[in-house]
């Protein structure tokens, strides 16, 4: 199946006539336009192929007898047919990347299976970060590989984790964050983060994050280095004696550098912290950010959050 895409914005196109967000900005001040949907299936206008409605969308045959699956609009998540493996999905990725890793996970739609996102529009903020995270969408990247993305507190580190991995069909999402239950504001975090996360990733709360990375040979996210760090020094009392923890350390980078999976791991960047007022304020910070360089000396890719904008390191 051929598709061509003569425009892939939203029904106003992008930028919008009359709205004044930064993304339509950007777009005006560089003289870039781009027009709503249109789809042809080699060489047919769309609209004009056999299809039927679906929950969300249409399922379309082209032509030459290959099926779509398309996103009637922005905001939606088109249903495939029960049983039907289709060649292409036009998707709303801005809007709901996951939908494509869901599409995968049920097998509505094959790894090899072509891809594109449609009513594209403000909801991202230029056409490169459009581009940047098709890169991690369209072709979902297969392990050995390994990413480390740092940042500060709410920074949005583990929102640019969670989308890197977003189209995968299978993600084990480690969380090293432990639950107390003096600590209502916490829990809530913790519930917040799952919340977001699709309902097919697989879940496992365990601070034995080297026997996840040895045991998993799909894609992982690891939220996060910290939480584990802290966890670690709790179990070998290592806020009393660093020296316990150096083995935990060293096993984890081990693992790390030998995991067939595709993982991404979130850590906090203390470097540009305040001085730590405790003593086991400045320890933690020690050991974190050495972790976080010997992490990133074996990471294929690493980069910085910053008020939710990611700038690759390496």
């Amino acid at each position: 199946m051929r598709i061509d895409l003569p425009g892939a914005a939203g029904p106003r196109g992008w930028p919008e006539p009359g709205c004044r967000c930064a993304s339509c900005g950007r777009l005006r001040a560089r003289g870039i336009s781009h027009e709503p949907t249109r789809v042809l299936l080699d060489g047919v206008p769309l609209d004009e192929c056999p299809r039927r409605s679906v929950p969300g969308g249409y399922d379309v045959r082209g032509p030459c007898g290959g099926r779509l699956l398309y996103a009637s609009g922005p905001g939606r998540s088109p249903e495939p047919a029960a049983g039907v493996r289709y060649d292409a999905a036009l998707l709303d990725l801005i809007g709901a990347p996951e939908h494509l890793g869901d599409l995968r996970h049920r097998g509505a739609l094959s790894a090899d299976g072509q891809v594109g996102a449609v009513h594209v529009d403000h909801r991202v903020t230029t056409p490169e970060e459009l581009e940047r995270r098709l890169g991690w969408w369209v072709r979902p990247r297969s392990g050995p590989y390994r990413s480390l993305i740092l940042g500060g507190a709410r920074s949005g580190k583990s929102r640019e984790a969670e989308l890197r991995l977003a189209a995968h069909p299978y993600v084990t999402y480690v969380a090293t964050a432990q639950r107390r239950d003096d600590d209502p504001e916490w829990s809530a975090r913790i519930d917040g983060h799952r919340g977001r996360r699709p309902s097919w990733w697989r879940t496992v709360e365990t601070a034995d994050v080297a026997g996840v990375l040895r045991a998993e040979s799909g894609a992982v996210l690891v939220d996060g280095v910290g939480t584990w760090l802290t966890a670690a020094m709790d179990a070998c009392g290592g806020w009393h004696r660093p020296e316990a923890v150096r083995p935990w350390l060293d096993e984890l980078i081990e693992a790390w550098r030998a995991s067939e999976a595709h993982v991404v791991a979130v850590s906090d960047e203390v470097g540009l912290s305040p001085v730590p007022a405790t003593p086991a304020g400045r320890l933690f910070r020690d050991l974190l950010g050495a972790l976080n360089q010997r992490l990133a000396a074996e990471s294929e890719e690493t980069a910085l959050v910053v008020a939710g904008v990611s700038r690759d390191l390496s």
